[in-house]
């Protein structure tokens, strides 16, 4: 039967190349290549609520090494290589919602902006913005997760003027207080309080400090998830009886702090707190079985957890496609 089908496949193979040979010259194709892909935002409903992902860029973090602890590097590798991805360098994605409620629009979380500590591939967000007809002048509303630079540092321009100009913001006090204060940051965080600095306190009028479980603005919750930062906070979005969750940085990895997710990341500012939230937040999202928006997670970061033995599993979301 093998030599058979081997037979059957080198005639098939010299069919074709005979084909290609009397063809002689016969002039072909030569389509241009087309480029990169033009555009980086994504469009779905949940219930009565337009949701469009911006991405603010690509960003990359390097060798996992050192920055993923709790497992020993060979088997972080063996768990990165068993899916596919390169075992000695980590990019991550970062995915914004803005949420059409109807009577606001509002944006979570604003990028990197004009900061490239972390490469060339990030402070995107205004331009995908453009590129999904969404002016930031029609942004109601800016709501932070946390105070962390790839999170706080898009809301002013390279002027130093304000990006979003009929806005009230939204954020944690905590977090405010801490990535204000070098004191409270430490030394090694100089450039993330650098950074929130210069983006939080020309707004600092227009903030308002949201607590663990309020209902802040229609239809958005506000969860407390400590630990990645002292005010890290998620959010269930909810519309017509259907919701989703902005998780922002529970986990940062698919792989890594799904199905480990007593792993800690070097970022986190009480890493064992962090790892206490992001399970009992996965667990929750998994009984609840409540889609979740993930800001770090690939391209557009919307999908489902499902809880496996020690950990848990995500389940990225076919895209919801619909022809014009």
């Amino acid at each position: 039967m093998t030599s058979d089908v081997s037979r059957r496949s080198l005639l098939a193979l010299g069919a074709g190349l005979t084909t290609s040979a009397l063809l002689g010259d016969v002039a072909q194709a030569k389509a241009p290549k087309l480029g990169p892909q033009p555009q980086y935002f994504y469009r779905f409903n949940v219930g009565g609520a337009e949701v469009t992902v911006v991405s603010d860029g690509a960003l990359a973090l390097g060798d996992p090494k050192g920055t993923f602890t709790g497992v020993p590097d060979d088997e972080m590798r063996k768990m990165l290589t068993d899916n596919f991805l390169p075992p000695a360098s980590v990019v991550l994605e970062q995915n914004s919602p803005i949420v059409n409620l109807g009577d606001k629009l509002v944006l979570f979380d604003t990028g990197m902006g004009t900061s490239k500590m972390f490469g060339p591939t990030t402070g995107r967000q205004q331009k995908s913005m453009k590129e999904a007809g969404i002016k930031p002048e029609d942004i109601d509303a800016v709501v932070f997760s946390h105070g962390h630079i790839d999170h706080i540092g898009g809301v002013v321009g390279d002027d130093g003027k304000n990006l979003f100009p009929n806005a009230q913001f939204y954020i944690a006090e905590s977090d405010f207080n801490y990535w204000t204060d070098y004191d409270k940051a430490g030394a090694p965080m100089k450039d993330f309080v650098d950074h929130a600095k210069k983006n939080l306190t020309p707004v600092r009028d227009r903030l308002v400090f949201y607590k663990d479980e309020q209902e802040f603005l229609p239809g958005v919750t506000a969860l407390s998830a400590p630990g990645h930062t002292v005010g890290h906070t998620i959010f269930v979005i909810s519309s017509d009886g259907k919701s989703f969750a902005y998780t922002a940085d529970l986990t940062h990895h698919p792989i890594l702090l799904m199905e480990k997710p007593r792993m800690e990341f070097s970022f986190d500012t009480d890493p064992k707190q962090a790892a206490n939230s992001r399970v009992k937040m996965l667990d929750m999202l998994a009984a609840q079985k409540i889609p979740v928006l993930a800001y770090h997670y690939p391209w557009p970061g919307v999908g489902h957890i499902a809880k496996t033995g020690e950990g848990f599993h995500y389940v990225p979301e076919p895209m919801q496609i619909t022809p014009l």
